[in-house]
Protein backbone atom coordinates (compact mmCIF):
# COMPACT_ATOMS: atom_id res chain seq x y z
CA UNK A 1 0.00 0.00 0.00
CA UNK A 2 1.82 3.13 -1.03
CA UNK A 3 1.31 6.37 0.81
CA UNK A 4 1.42 9.90 0.26
CA UNK A 5 4.04 12.17 1.04
CA UNK A 6 2.90 15.70 2.41
CA UNK A 7 4.91 18.82 2.32
CA UNK A 8 2.05 21.04 4.10
CA UNK A 9 -1.03 22.24 3.53
CA UNK A 10 -2.90 21.93 0.59
CA UNK A 11 -2.94 25.60 -1.83
CA UNK A 12 -6.64 24.70 -2.79
CA UNK A 13 -7.63 24.35 1.07
CA UNK A 14 -6.72 27.87 1.33
CA UNK A 15 -8.22 31.18 0.49
CA UNK A 16 -6.49 33.42 -2.02
CA UNK A 17 -5.62 36.62 -0.38
CA UNK A 18 -6.57 39.05 -2.51
CA UNK A 19 -9.61 37.60 -2.94
CA UNK A 20 -10.22 38.02 0.73
CA UNK A 21 -8.76 41.56 0.86
CA UNK A 22 -11.52 42.66 -2.07
CA UNK A 23 -14.26 40.70 -0.23
CA UNK A 24 -13.38 42.97 3.26
CA UNK A 25 -13.96 45.98 0.64
CA UNK A 26 -17.56 45.13 -0.09
CA UNK A 27 -20.10 47.05 1.20
CA UNK A 28 -23.75 48.41 0.61
CA UNK A 29 -24.53 50.91 -2.25
CA UNK A 30 -24.74 54.57 -1.35
CA UNK A 31 -28.13 55.83 -0.64
CA UNK A 32 -29.74 57.34 -3.72
CA UNK A 33 -27.59 55.73 -6.42
CA UNK A 34 -29.96 54.12 -8.10
CA UNK A 35 -32.09 57.20 -8.28
CA UNK A 36 -28.61 59.42 -9.83
CA UNK A 37 -28.69 56.09 -12.30
CA UNK A 38 -31.94 55.38 -13.23
CA UNK A 39 -34.83 57.06 -14.41
CA UNK A 40 -38.53 56.82 -13.06
CA UNK A 41 -41.38 56.56 -15.54
CA UNK A 42 -45.09 57.65 -14.90
CA UNK A 43 -48.37 57.87 -17.12
CA UNK A 44 -50.47 61.03 -16.68
CA UNK A 45 -53.51 62.11 -17.76
CA UNK A 46 -52.99 65.74 -20.26
CA UNK A 47 -55.18 67.97 -22.46
CA UNK A 48 -54.15 66.36 -25.24
CA UNK A 49 -54.44 62.77 -23.53
CA UNK A 50 -52.51 60.14 -21.92
CA UNK A 51 -48.88 61.06 -21.30
CA UNK A 52 -46.06 58.82 -20.75
CA UNK A 53 -43.05 61.22 -18.44
CA UNK A 54 -39.53 60.43 -17.51
CA UNK A 55 -38.21 61.67 -13.91
CA UNK A 56 -34.58 61.59 -12.47
CA UNK A 57 -33.31 63.01 -9.14
CA UNK A 58 -32.81 66.44 -10.60
CA UNK A 59 -36.13 66.24 -11.75
CA UNK A 60 -39.04 65.88 -14.86
CA UNK A 61 -36.57 65.31 -18.03
CA UNK A 62 -38.89 63.70 -20.80
CA UNK A 63 -42.50 63.52 -21.71
CA UNK A 64 -44.17 61.91 -24.68
CA UNK A 65 -47.72 61.48 -25.89
CA UNK A 66 -49.00 58.94 -28.97
CA UNK A 67 -47.16 56.17 -27.33
CA UNK A 68 -47.38 52.99 -25.84
CA UNK A 69 -44.81 52.21 -22.74
CA UNK A 70 -42.40 49.72 -24.58
CA UNK A 71 -42.12 52.68 -27.43
CA UNK A 72 -41.56 55.76 -24.88
CA UNK A 73 -39.27 53.67 -23.02
CA UNK A 74 -37.43 52.80 -26.20
CA UNK A 75 -37.18 56.46 -26.94
CA UNK A 76 -36.07 57.29 -23.63
CA UNK A 77 -33.30 55.22 -23.81
CA UNK A 78 -31.97 56.06 -27.12
CA UNK A 79 -32.10 59.79 -25.98
CA UNK A 80 -30.64 59.40 -22.87
CA UNK A 81 -28.80 56.03 -21.80
CA UNK A 82 -30.60 55.18 -18.78
CA UNK A 83 -32.38 52.70 -17.46
CA UNK A 84 -36.09 53.22 -17.06
CA UNK A 85 -38.10 51.89 -14.04
CA UNK A 86 -41.80 52.32 -12.99
CA UNK A 87 -42.44 54.69 -10.49
CA UNK A 88 -45.61 54.41 -8.99
CA UNK A 89 -47.78 57.69 -8.61
CA UNK A 90 -47.53 60.90 -10.16
CA UNK A 91 -46.02 63.88 -8.02
CA UNK A 92 -48.88 66.47 -7.57
CA UNK A 93 -47.00 69.11 -8.76
CA UNK A 94 -46.58 67.02 -11.93
CA UNK A 95 -50.56 66.22 -12.04
CA UNK A 96 -50.84 70.09 -11.56
CA UNK A 97 -49.10 71.18 -13.93
CA UNK A 98 -50.34 68.94 -17.16
CA UNK A 99 -54.04 70.30 -15.57
CA UNK A 100 -53.36 74.01 -15.21
CA UNK A 101 -50.35 74.19 -18.24
CA UNK A 102 -48.48 76.30 -15.34
CA UNK A 103 -45.27 74.36 -14.05
CA UNK A 104 -44.58 76.72 -11.18
CA UNK A 105 -42.55 74.44 -8.47
CA UNK A 106 -41.74 71.65 -10.35
CA UNK A 107 -38.35 70.98 -10.84
CA UNK A 108 -37.52 69.80 -14.88
CA UNK A 109 -34.03 68.03 -15.72
CA UNK A 110 -32.63 69.80 -18.35
CA UNK A 111 -29.31 68.21 -18.44
CA UNK A 112 -27.62 67.30 -22.18
CA UNK A 113 -29.10 70.37 -23.50
CA UNK A 114 -26.52 72.63 -25.58
CA UNK A 115 -26.82 75.97 -24.32
CA UNK A 116 -28.51 77.54 -27.01
CA UNK A 117 -31.20 74.96 -26.48
CA UNK A 118 -31.76 75.45 -23.09
CA UNK A 119 -31.52 79.18 -23.43
CA UNK A 120 -34.51 78.53 -26.24
CA UNK A 121 -36.34 76.64 -23.81
CA UNK A 122 -36.12 79.06 -20.90
CA UNK A 123 -37.48 81.71 -23.18
CA UNK A 124 -40.52 79.79 -24.42
CA UNK A 125 -41.03 78.79 -20.38
CA UNK A 126 -41.66 82.75 -19.99
CA UNK A 127 -45.02 82.72 -22.53
CA UNK A 128 -48.13 82.93 -20.69
CA UNK A 129 -51.09 80.56 -20.78
CA UNK A 130 -53.40 82.34 -22.77
CA UNK A 131 -50.71 84.19 -25.07
CA UNK A 132 -48.60 83.29 -28.10
CA UNK A 133 -45.01 84.79 -29.37
CA UNK A 134 -43.22 84.25 -32.64
CA UNK A 135 -40.44 82.17 -33.37
CA UNK A 136 -38.32 85.25 -33.84
CA UNK A 137 -39.61 86.53 -30.62
CA UNK A 138 -37.72 84.03 -29.29
CA UNK A 139 -34.58 84.53 -31.29
CA UNK A 140 -34.50 88.06 -30.21
CA UNK A 141 -35.02 87.49 -26.14
CA UNK A 142 -31.90 85.19 -26.49
CA UNK A 143 -29.77 87.58 -28.57
CA UNK A 144 -29.64 85.72 -31.61
CA UNK A 145 -32.37 87.62 -34.15
CA UNK A 146 -31.15 85.83 -37.13
CA UNK A 147 -31.16 82.27 -35.47
CA UNK A 148 -35.44 82.06 -36.15
CA UNK A 149 -34.65 78.18 -37.89
CA UNK A 150 -32.66 77.20 -35.05
CA UNK A 151 -35.24 78.45 -32.71
CA UNK A 152 -37.53 76.09 -34.39
CA UNK A 153 -35.12 73.36 -34.64
CA UNK A 154 -34.04 74.08 -30.80
CA UNK A 155 -38.20 73.77 -29.85
CA UNK A 156 -38.63 70.50 -31.84
CA UNK A 157 -36.16 68.94 -29.78
CA UNK A 158 -38.02 70.39 -26.32
CA UNK A 159 -37.56 66.75 -23.75
CA UNK A 160 -40.56 68.55 -21.79
CA UNK A 161 -43.31 69.37 -23.76
CA UNK A 162 -46.42 70.83 -22.36
CA UNK A 163 -44.51 71.33 -19.35
CA UNK A 164 -41.91 74.26 -21.28
CA UNK A 165 -44.92 75.39 -23.21
CA UNK A 166 -43.36 75.14 -26.90
CA UNK A 167 -46.90 74.76 -28.41
CA UNK A 168 -46.86 78.67 -27.54
CA UNK A 169 -44.57 79.58 -30.50
CA UNK A 170 -45.87 80.64 -33.87
CA UNK A 171 -45.27 81.37 -37.22
CA UNK A 172 -44.89 85.34 -37.69
CA UNK A 173 -47.50 85.42 -40.49
CA UNK A 174 -50.33 84.21 -38.04
CA UNK A 175 -49.99 80.53 -38.33
CA UNK A 176 -49.56 77.92 -35.75
CA UNK A 177 -46.51 76.75 -37.17
CA UNK A 178 -45.36 72.74 -36.92
CA UNK A 179 -45.12 70.46 -33.27
CA UNK A 180 -43.58 67.75 -32.07
CA UNK A 181 -47.52 66.50 -31.63
CA UNK A 182 -48.52 67.63 -34.84
CA UNK A 183 -50.12 70.86 -36.02
CA UNK A 184 -54.26 69.54 -35.10
CA UNK A 185 -52.68 68.77 -31.18
CA UNK A 186 -51.20 72.37 -30.87
CA UNK A 187 -54.44 74.09 -31.96
CA UNK A 188 -56.14 72.09 -29.62
CA UNK A 189 -54.32 72.97 -26.66
CA UNK A 190 -54.19 76.74 -27.62
CA UNK A 191 -57.70 77.00 -28.10
CA UNK A 192 -58.06 75.28 -24.48
CA UNK A 193 -55.68 77.73 -23.38
CA UNK A 194 -58.36 80.52 -24.88
CA UNK A 195 -56.18 81.81 -26.94
CA UNK A 196 -57.27 84.31 -29.82
CA UNK A 197 -56.36 82.23 -32.81
CA UNK A 198 -58.94 83.25 -35.20
CA UNK A 199 -58.67 86.83 -34.20
CA UNK A 200 -54.83 86.09 -34.47
CA UNK A 201 -55.65 84.99 -38.11
CA UNK A 202 -57.96 87.76 -39.18
CA UNK A 203 -55.39 89.96 -38.53
CA UNK A 204 -52.75 88.30 -40.05
CA UNK A 205 -54.59 88.12 -43.16
CA UNK A 206 -54.30 91.86 -43.20
CA UNK A 207 -50.86 92.19 -42.58
CA UNK A 208 -51.37 93.14 -38.96
CA UNK A 209 -49.22 91.32 -36.75
CA UNK A 210 -49.17 94.03 -33.67
CA UNK A 211 -51.75 96.16 -32.27
CA UNK A 212 -51.86 99.21 -29.97
CA UNK A 213 -54.18 101.39 -27.89
CA UNK A 214 -54.00 105.21 -29.32
CA UNK A 215 -55.53 105.58 -25.67
CA UNK A 216 -51.86 104.53 -24.20
CA UNK A 217 -49.68 104.59 -26.69
CA UNK A 218 -49.20 100.84 -25.93
CA UNK A 219 -48.16 98.21 -28.92
CA UNK A 220 -48.40 94.42 -28.00
CA UNK A 221 -48.73 91.17 -29.82
CA UNK A 222 -52.56 90.61 -30.44
CA UNK A 223 -52.50 87.78 -28.25
CA UNK A 224 -51.70 89.91 -25.47
CA UNK A 225 -53.69 90.03 -22.28
CA UNK A 226 -53.52 94.09 -22.85
CA UNK A 227 -53.77 94.03 -26.45
CA UNK A 228 -57.15 91.69 -25.59
CA UNK A 229 -58.93 94.95 -23.90
CA UNK A 230 -58.14 97.61 -26.17
CA UNK A 231 -61.43 98.20 -28.09
CA UNK A 232 -61.88 98.69 -31.76
CA UNK A 233 -62.95 102.14 -31.23
CA UNK A 234 -58.80 103.09 -29.74
CA UNK A 235 -57.32 100.05 -31.36
CA UNK A 236 -54.48 100.57 -34.54
CA UNK A 237 -52.69 97.99 -36.32
CA UNK A 238 -49.33 97.72 -37.23
CA UNK A 239 -47.19 95.81 -39.77
CA UNK A 240 -43.87 95.97 -38.11
CA UNK A 241 -42.71 96.96 -34.54
CA UNK A 242 -40.68 99.71 -36.21
CA UNK A 243 -43.73 100.88 -37.05
CA UNK A 244 -45.74 101.27 -34.15
CA UNK A 245 -42.81 103.28 -32.71
CA UNK A 246 -42.39 105.30 -35.22
CA UNK A 247 -45.99 106.40 -35.08
CA UNK A 248 -45.10 107.15 -31.34
CA UNK A 249 -45.97 103.66 -30.00
CA UNK A 250 -44.22 102.12 -27.10
CA UNK A 251 -43.57 98.64 -26.79
CA UNK A 252 -45.90 96.71 -24.07
CA UNK A 253 -44.01 95.67 -20.79
CA UNK A 254 -45.81 92.69 -20.21
CA UNK A 255 -45.60 91.11 -24.12
CA UNK A 256 -42.50 93.00 -25.02
CA UNK A 257 -43.03 92.86 -28.65
CA UNK A 258 -39.31 93.24 -29.05
CA UNK A 259 -38.13 90.36 -27.87
CA UNK A 260 -36.28 92.11 -24.87
CA UNK A 261 -35.31 90.20 -21.54
CA UNK A 262 -37.63 91.08 -18.42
Amino acid sequence: MSTVESHGPDPFDQADPLIADLGALTAGAPAGLLERVAARWVRVDAAIGGVYVAMTDQGVAYLRAGQDQEEFAASFRGRFARPLLPGGSPPPALVRALRTGRADGLHLDLRGLRPFEEAVLRAAATIPRGEIRPYAWIAERIGRPKAVRAVGTALGRNPVPLLIPCHRVTRSDGRIGQYVFGAPAKEHLLRTEQVNLDEVGTLAAKNVYFVGSDTTGVVCFPSCRDARRITPAHRQGFRTLAQAESAGYRPCRHCRPGGAPA
